[in-house]
């Protein structure tokens, strides 16, 4: 559902924040930026401290940067490998307008979720992986190792900030953007076939529906005019305290079978 213009930057909304996802007229077709929250104030001040004892360089948001995230406060930093994050608290919130999306889906998985996840695709994971551990306080969910090849497999690292399964995912992939892909979880399965149906009208999906070995969603994959791909999902199960950190030798249970790629 689109949320309008912000100095003509289009935000989409997806629950009852005034916006999750904003697309920026740039020279840079990428990822500019991601958002993680926080409580409070004083939360924010612990990160920021925090940040800092690490030796990461912070930068305090402004009043017109708050104004335009729409939110009461943040900070921002950069992690190892150039992509920028904001730590924030204070989001907007629009409950006087209802979500309705403009091509009925029934709803997203948000809430104390957030948005979905991303996969982060970095020359060395472990360095990002200890930043994301150590210095922001994520924690294992499990890992997957990716066949590439004939006896050529890397670990992929699945980290949960949440009780949603995996927040942000990190792999040592050669590609040109910041992220392989996002991932939005929708309300119902009915959700992801009828989107399923509609992309594939448009030839831009990439793989078959399958399901995920190590969260379990079902899903598909589809490719965005960036060239970054979307994971479109319903049903991945969640993790709690009791949670312990496995292994799986492939990505997905069945399914997400690689399909023609649209130019």
């Amino acid at each position: 559902m689109e949320a309008g213009y912000i100095d003509g930057n289009a935000l989409f909304r997806m629950d009852s924040r005034a916006w999750r996802i904003a697309v920026h007229q740039s020279e840079d077709d990428d990822l500019a930026y991601t958002g993680y929250e926080v409580a409070n104030a004083e939360g924010l001040a612990q990160m920021t401290e925090r940040l800092r004892q690490a030796g990461v360089t912070v930068s305090p948001g402004d009043a017109a940067l708050a104004k335009r995230r729409g939110v009461i406060d943040l900070i921002s930093f950069v992690d190892p490998f150039g992509l920028t994050v904001e730590l924030y608290y204070g989001a907007t919130e629009v409950f006087e307008q209802p979500f309705v999306s403009t091509t009925g889906v029934s709803g997203f998985v948000t809430g104390n979720q957030g948005l979905g996840h991303i996969v982060r695709c970095v020359p060395d994971a472990l360095k990002t992986l200890e930043f994301y551990t150590k210095i922001l306080g994520f924690e294992m969910s499990d890992i997957v190792d990716l066949t590439l090849g004939p006896d050529m497999k890397i670990p992929l690292y699945f980290l949960h900030c949440n009780e949603r399964h995996h927040t942000l995912a990190i792999a040592a992939i050669p590609v040109p953007k910041k992220i392989h892909h996002f991932m939005l979880e929708t309300l119902s399965m009915d959700d992801v076939g009828f989107a399923y149906d509609r992309l594939g009208l448009d030839n831009v999906i990439t793989t078959t529906l399958g399901k995920h070995t190590n969260d379990h969603m079902f899903s598909f994959y589809s490719k965005t005019p960036s060239g970054i791909e979307v994971e479109f999902g319903w049903g991945a199960r969640t993790v709690d305290g009791t949670w312990a950190v496995t292994r799986h030798n492939t990505v997905s249970i069945w399914g997400h079978k690689p399909v023609g790629r649209a130019e």
